[in-house]
Formats: C-alpha cells, sequence, structure tokens
C-alpha cells in the first residue's frame, strides 16, 4: 500500500455505447444496445438509458429487446472504439511510463512513477485534468479512481460511475470495504460469493472478522490468503507496463447450426486468417494453434497441434486449423467455432515454406480416403451430413449491412444502418457533431450506395501534444468524505 493515492484507474463510460451516441446525433439521450443482434446474439454494451430498462452485458439480445423493445440495437464497430481507445491511451501515456491497459476502455497509471503527482491534492489535480483531457479530444466522458493501490483504484473508480472522480485516501480503506458486499473484492465470482454467504459471510466486514484461518479453510489457501488481504485493504501489485498477452484467438456463435462439412470447414479456415491478422497486427508469432468446437448440444470440444516453430504464415495456421477439424465429430450441428493461437513469442521461424510444405504434406496423409466421403450412389440414402440451407436475401443484406455501421450515398453523402431487410436498407444521413439527419430506404444493391469508415467523434479535437501542461485544470466540485467529487 502506499502512502499517497497515486495509483489511478481510468473507465470509460458505456464506452462502445458512448461511442456510438457520440458518433449519431438522432442517438443522444436514447437507449443504445451494441453487441450480436441474431438469435444467439449477446449484449456487448448498454448506454445508461438502456441500463435503467434492466438492459446489461452479457445479457442475451433477445431478452434485452423484451426488456427494452425500443432502443436502438447496432453491431460493435471495433474499427471506431480502438482508434478511440488509443487517443486515450496517447494521453495515459503522457502522464506516466507505467500504463496497464486492461482493454479498449481500461487502465492503470502510475502517476507517482510519471512525477504526475506524489500527494492527495496533486494526484485529484491529475485526474481531474484528465477527464478534462478526454472529453475534449474523444467528446465521451470517463470515470476515474484514486488510491494507493490498483484493488482500491478500481473500487474508487466503480463509485464514480457515471463520469465523476473518487479519491480513496490512505487510512481509509478497511472503514470504506467494510459494508461492501464480498462481490465487490476481485476474484469472488458467483460461486465462491454463494458459498461464502452460505458460511454467514455477506460483507467484506465479515471476511475479516473472520480471520485467516478460516477463510483458507472455506476456499482453499491461495485464495483465502488472497481474500484476507484483501478484506484488510492489502494490495501491492505495481502497475505493469507490459502486459504480455498468453494467446490470440478469434470466434464466431452462428445464427443457425452448421451442419455441412465443407462449410465448416471453410468457416475454420476464414477464423484462421482473421487470427492471424490480429497475430500480425500485435508484431507476434505463435507456436501452437488450437481449435475449439461447440456443438449442437453446447459440448465444447478443444484441439491443439504444436508447430515446429513460431509462424505468423496463413497457410500454416489455417492447414493446422483444418487438419485439427479433421479429428472432430461435427454430426449433428456446430453453434461455435474459434482459432487461436498459443506459445507467443516475437520471432517467426525462418524456414516458414519448409513448415508449410510440411502442413500440407501431412494435411494430405490426414485426408480420409474411405469410400463413405464419396457422393452416394443413385437411389441410396446418403450417409453424409445434410446440406446447407442457402443464405435468404434478409440473411445476405444484414451481413453487407450491419446495423449501425457507416456508409456513403453518392448524392446524400455520409449516414448508418438504421437497418435492412426485404431487399432494402434503411439509413440515417447524419455526422457526428451534426444534426439530426433524415432517413431513406434503398435496394441493397443500390450501386450508389458504400460502406465506409467510421468518422472521428470529435471534427476539431483540442491540441493535446504538450499534455499535461498546457491543459487548463478542472474546477473542483464539493467533495464528500469518501473523496467523491460531486455531480449535478
Amino acid at each position: 500500500m502506499r502512502p499517497a493515492p497515486t495509483i489511478l484507474h481510468l473507465d470509460m463510460d458505456a464506452f462502445y455505447a458512448s461511442a456510438e451516441q457520440a458518433a449519431k446525433p438522432s442517438l443522444r439521450g436514447k437507449a443504445v444496445v451494441v453487441g450480436g443482434l441474431g438469435p444467439r446474439g449477446v449484449v456487448a454494451t448498454a448506454s445508461y438509458e438502456a441500463r435503467v430498462l434492466g438492459v446489461h452485458s452479457a445479457m442475451p439480445t433477445a431478452q434485452a429487446r423484451r426488456l427494452a423493445p425500443n432502443a436502438a440495437y447496432l453491431v460493435p464497430r471495433f474499427q471506431l472504439y480502438r482508434s478511440v481507445s488509443e487517443q486515450v491511451m496517447e494521453l495515459l501515456g503522457r502522464l506516466s511510463p507505467l500504463v496497464e491497459p486492461l482493454s479498449l476502455d481500461e487502465a492503470f497509471v502510475d502517476l507517482e512513477a510519471g512525477g504526475a503527482a506524489d500527494d492527495s491534492a496533486s494526484a485529484r489535480r491529475t485526474g481531474e485534468r484528465l477527464r478534462t483531457a478526454i472529453r475534449a479530444v474523444t467528446g465521451l466522458s470517463g470515470s476515474v479512481g484514486l488510491a494507493g493501490s490498483k484493488m482500491l483504484a478500481k473500487i474508487a473508480s466503480e463509485q464514480a460511475k457515471p463520469d465523476g472522480l473518487v479519491l480513496i485516501e490512505p487510512g481509509t480503506e478497511r472503514e470504506l470495504l467494510a459494508p461492501m458486499p464480498v462481490r465487490t473484492l476481485p476474484g469472488v465470482g458467483p460461486a465462491t460469493g454463494d458459498h461464502l454467504r452460505r458460511a454467514g459471510m455477506t460483507t467484506v466486514h465479515d471476511l475479516a472478522e473472520a480471520g485467516e484461518d478460516e477463510l483458507v479453510r472455506l476456499v482453499g489457501k491461495a485464495h483465502g490468503r488472497g481474500l484476507y488481504r484483501m478484506a484488510l485493504g492489502l494490495d501491492d501489485r505495481p502497475v505493469v507496463a507490459e502486459r504480455d498477452a498468453k494467446s490470440v484467438s478469434v470466434e464466431d456463435t452462428f445464427d443457425v447450426d452448421l451442419h455441412d462439412r465443407v462449410r465448416v470447414r471453410a468457416e475454420v479456415e476464414r477464423l484462421a486468417v482473421r487470427c492471424v491478422e490480429r497475430l500480425r497486427a500485435a508484431h507476434r508469432s505463435g507456436r501452437t494453434v488450437v481449435l475449439k468446437v461447440r456443438r449442437y448440444d453446447f459440448s465444447t470440444l478443444t484441439r491443439s497441434e504444436t508447430l515446429r516453430g513460431p509462424t505468423d504464415d496463413p497457410t500454416v495456421v489455417r492447414e493446422a486449423a483444418a487438419r485439427l477439424l479433421e479429428a472432430v465429430d461435427t454430426t449433428g450441428g456446430v453453434r461455435l467455432l474459434g482459432v487461436g493461437v498459443t506459445g507467443l513469442a516475437d520471432f517467426t521461424q525462418e524456414d516458414l515454406f519448409a513448415q508449410a510444405a510440411d502442413a500440407r504434406e501431412l494435411a494430405g496423409r490426414a485426408r480420409d480416403p474411405e469410400p463413405e466421403r464419396q457422393a452416394p450412389e443413385s437411389g441410396t440414402e446418403g450417409t453424409g451430413p445434410a446440406e446447407e440451407e442457402p443464405e435468404s436475401a434478409e440473411q445476405l443484406a444484414a451481413r453487407r449491412w450491419p446495423a449501425g455501421h457507416d456508409v456513403h450515398h453518392a448524392a446524400h453523402g455520409r449516414g448508418w444502418v438504421q437497418g435492412s431487410g426485404v431487399g432494402r436498407v434503411t439509413v440515417r444521413f447524419e455526422e457526428p457533431g451534426g444534426p439530426v439527419g433524415r432517413v431513406r430506404t434503398f435496394r441493397i444493391d443500390d450501386p450508389e450506395l458504400t460502406p465506409a469508415d467510421p468518422l472521428p467523434l470529435v471534427r476539431d479535437p483540442v491540441d493535446y501534444s504538450s499534455w499535461p501542461a498546457s491543459l487548463p485544470k478542472s474546477r473542483s466540485g464539493p467533495v464528500s468524505a469518501a473523496g467523491e467529487e460531486s455531480r449535478p
């Protein structure tokens, strides 16, 4: 624990949904849900207007539609979110060399390491100025927590939501934590929380009173000791600038189970290429290829193959994933497929051509030459899987024109897709920072309508090249006992 609250935790408020509201003037102040829109889709983020109606992340989209039928349901635009995240992370990097990103919208910062703060007053000023800078550059709000440890800084940022700042003064940790539910502590999930509840422990105070020996008896040695330390407010974990990824993976859940073996293989190869794209974007290579298959009955199988050396060759990864698929029974249907690479390194196997040739040779040996793979003779019943039905016009339209994504029309300019179906696509023509736009409908094959890249959320962002010295200090509001800035 530090004697000063110089660890900062930033968490952007409803990041995906807030970015969509900022980009689309017609959605400001309205319920917005971002996530998968198919029958098996899951909510990624919901705006605060949607959360009031009971919608939350990880909820099935079908359930969200029942709770908020009038909300705007949008497909994620990760290109936009990554762009905004890079702007935010650059601001954080100017505060300190020790920035630990946890996701696109969340990070820890060691303010002391960058000389940005050394006591409560300077930490608060830095946090306030950071929030001002983020809004000026991105148009979005973020909540800031400040404390003497990572655990407490994250708890503080949760208390600060939305669009606030909470500072936990060193020495007040136990008093602050005592009445909080046990699920507040990191690592206490539903199962552990229920186990502790049955033992009569529902608050952090209960854990501290129970003592280390009792917690070890209930949840095991390592977890019990960690819980007891956290209940006392003790956390010595440093902010780590480089969080080394252990794997890179991609996966897709299908609205309708896949039965056609050829289609399944094609999807695996497509995912393998996407996985390699992510691998190369991270400037990494990998040694072990992993295939994940979730079948119609929700049973999940994983298969892996370790290569001769690390690679970022799409041919090698694609063919390894295809070989792994040969060992998996997909009879009955597949609802999810995933391809990943582990054993990451920052170099690649030098002899990639030889490795690719080896992969092709192994693939040839692995192919099953048995007669049942041939087409059945006329007049006999085939034993192979049923042929996959072709996609409907509505499915093709949804794939080409995802709800919420950017488009450009030769005559009407920039806009975004409100929805598609029955051979039509509906577009609202508006841009970030502009007025609410008009809605028009076109045929899905209109040659004048094309997909487009997202526009910046702020047209003329503040120049932060000399951040943090050049930005004016924010005016502090009255502060509560817990250190929370009051908000109107």
